[in-house]
């Protein structure tokens, strides 16, 4: 008779678990079609997980496929809903003629974890980014960017990244430690104030990890810690995000305790020396967000935007290239007639050069390395197409959708630099260009990304023909999603084009090219 009862004892518990069970789901139906009917349309979403197997599946055809479902879109992610922008007008409308109402950033638990809600490009829209932006352009402008001195640099390190790959001339190679390390020298050479040798271990160790973040926080592994967040505390491949992390806050801090013994407030050498002396002037102020742990995080953001994005699209470039050799010819062909083999160019050359700088600008287009952009947030509620939008909903420019566009683009789905040149071969700008966002939380890099970009891709194809390997299996075009859509690991082949490398110039006003000593 006992053994009955607990019999019915078990099942009971275990109909009642059953029962809660079912309640549950369907009371997440109920919302889930509840927030679904005050929306704009999109693909159907599951209870709690909303659209994230689809996220995880195959995040390129997720942006694709929003289109389907007009100017917005609703795409969950877990429990909350976000609002897709498929069409320039409708971006523009949110985040230029709204701009301070959409300029918001999520609450991302990863993000969170990381950074402990400091520094520029995960902050959300307020007092604290609007100083620390405000003061990383004023100061990034003073040491240089937008001016001649950073032409300058960018092309000595082009001659740099040059004489490394032509160690390997002939021979396949994996061009991505390479790349990553000269454009990284660029940001590196504002920030800190110097750059840092292509066979320093410890350099190419942080920008590997630098990397590896990237991928992991815009994979499964990110999408699944903010949608359950407590797992921090359990073992997983999020616990390699933090450590990551920590090992870049890390060497930073130790630069900026190097630059607090030697600070010379007259003489001020980079972006850590302007902050330290900033937080010794607003000491006094209360509402002042300068301490050392918004530069800790201020120089890891500017460290991490000025050199993945840049380095990333560089290697999606050399891709595009080598698949068009006629593309390549041509390039080398008009920079060799403009320039010759050994002067370098400068942003000045881009008027003559109208079919290599159509060809930079297709690389971003095609390459398209943010699909869906970085993720906004409102800061208030607002109307936007018939459709009341809540204060913090998460919003997001489909760049794809705009950079593909049919009907703006004459080639929209291949790669080919006509589609920046009108019918006598010249350049031409297209509205409908938008690599780098628009509104307040536009790219904070741009200039730099553009000289970056034009004069490193003009150094390398004056120089060098670049190839596949003969046994090199096809690459997969989609690429890997991280926070930025990156290439598969590749390797290449290059030759000189006959001429030797000329000696490194040491250019009037620019400082020499120093060596960290780790």
């Amino acid at each position: 008779m006992q053994a009955l009862l607990r019999y019915t004892d078990l099942g009971s518990a275990g109909l009642a678990l059953l029962l809660g069970l079912v309640f549950l789901v369907l009371l997440e139906i109920f919302k889930l079609n509840s927030s679904r009917s005050r929306n704009p349309p999109g693909p159907t979403p599951l209870p709690f997980v909303g659209n994230l197997l689809q996220f995880m599946k195959d995040p390129m055809n997720v942006a694709r496929s929003t289109l389907q479902y007009g100017d917005l879109c609703s795409v969950y992610v877990g429990r909350r809903p976000m609002i897709v922008l498929n069409n320039i007008e409708v971006v523009k409308e949110a985040l230029v003629q709204n701009g301070t109402v959409f300029s918001g950033r999520p609450y991302m638990p990863l993000i969170e974890w990381v950074t402990k809600g400091y520094g520029i490009i995960a902050v959300t829209y307020g007092h604290a980014w609007k100083q620390q932006r405000r003061f990383a352009l004023h100061t990034l402008r003073n040491f240089g960017l937008g001016k001649k001195t950073v032409e300058e640099r960018v092309a000595e390190e082009a001659h740099c990244l040059i004489t490394e790959m032509l160690k390997h001339e002939g021979k396949p190679f994996n061009p991505f430690h390479p790349i990553m390390n000269a454009v990284s020298n660029i940001i590196c050479s504002i920030v800190f104030g110097d750059r840092f040798d292509y066979n320093n271990k410890r350099f190419a160790k942080l920008l590997e990890i630098l990397n590896e973040n990237i991928r992991l926080s815009g994979s499964a592994v990110g999408l699944i810690f903010n949608l359950v967040p407590f797992i921090k505390h359990l073992p997983g491949p999020h616990q390699k995000v933090h450590q990551n992390a920590s090992s870049l806050i890390g060497f930073i801090r130790e630069v900026m305790e190097e630059h607090e013994k030697t600070l010379d407030t007259e003489n001020l050498r980079d972006f850590i020396d302007a902050y330290l002396v900033e937080i010794s002037k607003q000491k006094s102020s209360k509402d002042s967000t300068f301490h050392e742990e918004n530069l800790l995080m201020s120089t890891a953001d500017l460290f991490l935007a000025g050199t993945e994005t840049t380095a990333t699209t560089l290697r999606w470039g050399l891709i595009f290239i080598m698949n068009h050799p006629e593309i390549q010819e041509r390039c080398h062909e008009e920079i060799v007639r403009v320039l010759g083999y050994d002067r370098a160019p400068s942003m000045d050359d881009r008027t003559s050069l109208p079919y290599t700088h159509a060809t930079v600008h297709e690389i971003l287009r095609f390459g398209n390395i943010a699909p869906l952009g970085v993720i906004h947030q409102t800061t208030e509620t607002t109307q936007l197409r018939g459709f009341t939008i809540p204060k913090g909903t998460e919003i997001t420019p489909n760049l794809m959708a705009i950079l593909q566009d049919k009907e703006h683009w004459k080639h929209p789905d291949t790669f080919n630099p006509e589609n920046f040149l009108d019918e006598n071969g010249q350049f031409c700008k297209n509205e409908f260009f938008l690599p780098f966002s628009l509104g307040p939380r536009v790219c904070l890099g741009e200039s730099l990304a553009r000289t970056e970009l034009f004069i490193f891709f003009t150094s390398l194809l004056q120089r060098l023909r670049f190839s596949w390997p003969h046994d090199a299996p096809p690459i997969d075009m989609n690429g890997s999603m991280g926070v930025v859509r990156m290439p598969y690991p590749f390797h290449m082949i290059c030759r000189s084009r006959g001429h030797s490398v000329p000696s490194s110039p040491v250019t009037p006003g620019v400082s020499p090219v120093h060596h960290n000593r780790m």
